[in-house]
């Protein structure tokens, strides 16, 4: 599930309405700038308040960074950006051969760790580019479990949600429950044509083992329930 910048994608169960917990507060991730140690801090993430509401009806799917030592397939090499700051059509340079099958997840992921501890992100609008962190639309570094997607006009950024009913989607009690652990916070953004009214993509992190995307986790709700606190 591919978001813009990547930078720059669960049973019913039972729901107890809680109120919001700033993504800021979740121990273990970036402060709420999104910078990592030693990097500028960047665009802050806006601010809400205000009472939950309970949206109905929505899908959630999920995306993830793709790590290359999991990875195999034929080497293929990769021209884009040195950097996240360049013109992608004056600054086109060789980037470096990777497995064929991590050069696609990246493409549809948004964002794969290289095997030196790099990052190759891709965009749209940006084509590939190396990096020192996956990003989101406004190139803060992507927090899992914490970031995602969505088009301005399902939530605009800065809205807050959790997950709280996993809709009729077949998935496993385990990844229902973790999904609705978190609070989510939107910083992303669909590529054009991928969102919709009533879609969000969460963030979980790297992939965990090969063939990630046959695992149980990497899946979609349908006509799941969000409880949200919409940025204005």
């Amino acid at each position: 599930m591919l978001p813009l910048l990547a930078v720059l994608l669960l049973g019913a169960c039972a729901h107890t309405e809680h109120p919001v917990t700033l993504a800021s507060e979740t121990p273990g991730h970036p402060p709420e700038t999104g910078a990592y140690p030693g990097e500028p801090s960047q665009t802050p993430v806006p601010q809400v308040s205000g009472r939950p509401v309970e949206l109905a009806g929505w899908e959630v799917t999920v995306y993830y960074t793709a790590v290359e030592r999991l990875h195999n397939g034929n080497a293929t090499e990769v021209t884009g950006c040195p950097t996240i700051d360049c013109d992608k059509h004056r600054n086109q340079q060789r980037l470096g051969s990777f497995p064929a099958s991590f050069v696609k997840a990246v493409k549809d992921e948004g964002t794969g760790r290289t095997a030196d501890g790099r990052y190759l992100n891709w965009s749209y609008d940006t084509g590939y580019w190396m990096d020192t962190a996956p990003r989101d639309t406004a190139g803060r570094p992507l927090r899992p479990w914490v970031s995602a997607a969505a088009d301005a006009s399902a939530l605009r950024a800065g809205s807050r949600f959790t997950i709280v009913r996993c809709g009729t989607a077949e998935v496993t009690a385990e990844v229902c429950t973790k999904l609705k652990s978190p609070t989510w916070t939107i910083v992303d953004e669909f590529t054009p044509g991928l969102g919709g009214d009533k879609h969000v993509d969460v963030y979980i992190g790297e992939e965990t083992g090969p063939n990630f995307t046959d695992s149980d986790l990497y899946t979609t709700l349908q006509n799941a329930t969000l409880s949200a606190i919409r940025a204005s």
